[in-house]
């Protein structure tokens, strides 16, 4: 049985990410794969759906967009989720018209709507485009109560955001989007990587910051996740990384 690693990036706006992972030939037919358990499969998905929403909401929205925050006054809490999806729909596309009407670009969200378990109460939540004064989206919202933040960058993106927006779904979906997102894009690459490296990088983490930010050129390491698959003996690595700031030009005076 034959092993490459593969590196798989996705380019995320300011923001990359590197899945690095073993790929088997198999000489003799295919081996059984295991199931995985239904907790184990619970949290799997819980994990590539947070790693979904980081990766896209990195890719499309900059520190000029907002993290906006709908509830509902008592007199119009909705009775149903699906009745509480109509109405977040309905703020969205009038919030669209506002835009066109004031030349503004093209909506970009990303929309989640949770249920309280003991009050039953159901807040929306949507990371958007900028560029609408607050109390204008209070006023486009007018079914109660709302909160308003610009959004922080950090070394990982708004990673933070994105691990707290994803729910448990509600009539299907996690969240839904507009659909002028941009997706993150990715391409990969075997065999460049040893498995003695990967190793390595595995076992000393960020030991290897220089070494991995030569690999990567031009983006310094933010962090770093290693896994040791004892099934098949692979090493799996997960490395978060950012685009260093260009250097300042020093300006030099002229000769009098």
């Amino acid at each position: 049985m034959r092993c490459l690693y593969r590196e798989k990036k996705h380019y995320c706006g300011e923001y990359l990410e590197v899945d690095i992972f073993p790929v088997f030939e198999y000489q003799r037919g295919r081996s059984r794969k295991r199931k995985p358990t239904t907790e184990m499969q619970k949290k799997l998905n819980q994990r590539n759906a947070e790693r979904k929403l980081i990766r896209l909401l990195n890719t499309n929205f900059t520190k000029h967009d907002i993290r906006f925050d709908l509830t509902y006054s008592p007199e119009n809490e909705p009775p149903t989720p699906e009745d509480a999806q109509r109405q977040l729909q309905n703020f969205l596309r009038r919030v669209k018209r506002y835009r066109k009407k004031h030349e503004l670009p093209d909506l970009k969200y990303v929309a989640v709507t949770e249920q309280g378990s003991k009050s039953g109460r159901l807040p929306h939540h949507i990371v958007m485009s900028g560029g609408i004064d607050i109390n204008t989206l209070a006023e486009i919202w007018g079914k109660g109560y709302t909160t308003a933040k610009p959004l922080q960058f950090d070394e990982n993106g708004i990673a933070g955001i994105a691990v707290y927006l994803v729910k448990e779904p509600i009539l299907g979906k996690r969240w839904c989007a507009s659909r002028n997102l941009e997706q993150p894009k990715t391409s990969e690459r075997d065999g460049r990587l040893p498995q003695y490296k990967v190793k390595q990088f595995h076992d000393s983490g960020y030991d290897n910051r220089e070494e991995l930010e030569k690999l990567y050129e031009g983006y310094a390491l933010s962090d770093i996740s290693p896994y040791y698959n004892e099934i098949n003996g692979g090493y799996y690595l997960t490395v978060r990384m950012y685009k260093k700031p260009a250097p300042k030009r020093s300006r030099k005076r002229g000769k009098l």
